[in-house]
């Protein structure tokens, strides 16, 4: 494979994976949040539909960012433009 090509791989790959993520994470910004109204008990004195929005999305975006770094560094040792000595 020419450079070129191997550079357009790496782009097409890495634009692919963060349009991914990005469907995951407005899915549960948005998505999520819409449909947490409808859970309308109690939870620890809370509604429930604020424990799905305040605590379970940060995990999800925690998730999210964990799983795109390694997929990166994958991607990159793939490449070879890792920044391993």
């Amino acid at each position: 494979m020419q450079p070129d090509e191997r550079h357009g791989l790496y782009w097409r790959r890495n634009l692919r994976l963060t349009a991914i993520l990005l469907m995951v994470w407005f899915a549960v910004t948005f998505g999520v949040g819409f449909f947490a109204r409808e859970l309308s008990f109690s939870f620890f004195g809370w509604p429930f539909s604020f424990w799905v929005a305040a605590q379970g999305a940060l995990v999800v975006y925690v998730a999210i960012t964990w799983y795109y770094a390694r997929a990166m560094d994958r991607l990159d040792r793939e490449h070879g433009v890792d920044e391993s000595e």
